[in-house]
């Protein structure tokens, strides 16, 4: 991983021209240890199989699994460092989460995002939307966690807007 606060590839920053379906991204990636596993659960998701490895074998995890909300952190970090490298930053504007398999102690991450759409915005020339899917995987290359994202993404040269309504048939003659 990068240093934190610091980017890898800082020149090559994309822009939403740049951008098309099918285009493929993979991040570094990150081992997840159990100390980590416990960290973020005891101050964001205190539940007894993210915390005690011997009371989640009770459980249907088996065994110590990190929270989705780790991994969606993870993921995120992965993706902004290393990942993604959108003009602008990675800028949301919704989308859906899973989590297929739990992640374990001793899983190396990586996240590989596919761009599934691109679509110039008509009200504003400035952006536009693409829709990434990411698949975070583990060292065995087992998903444990997708995600489907709408990414604001700025345009590199705004085009003018398309007028609309009485005036788009209107000529100036």
């Amino acid at each position: 991983m990068a240093e934190p606060g610091k980017l890898q590839g800082e020149g090559q920053r994309l822009y939403l021209e740049d951008l098309h379906a099918g285009r493929r991204f993979t991040s570094a990636t990150h081992l997840v240890d159990e100390a980590q596993i416990k960290a973020f659960a005891a101050q964001f998701d205190p539940q007894p199989f993210h915390l005690d490895a011997a009371a989640a074998k009770a459980t249907l995890f088996g065994g110590l699994a990190a929270s989705g909300w780790h991994t969606a952190a993870i993921t995120m970090r992965l993706l902004v460092e290393s990942g993604l490298p959108l003009m602008g930053g990675i800028v949301g504007a919704g989308g859906e989460i899973s989590w297929p398999k739990p992640t374990r102690p001793g899983d190396i991450l990586q996240v590989v995002s596919e761009v599934e759409e691109v679509v110039p915005s008509r009200s504003r020339p400035d952006r536009g939307m693409a829709r990434v899917r990411s698949e975070t995987r583990n060292q065995r290359g087992e998903t444990v966690q997708i995600l489907l994202a709408k990414l604001i993404v700025p345009r590199r040269e705004p085009t003018s807007p398309q007028p609309q309504g009485e005036l788009a048939g209107q000529t100036n003659s």
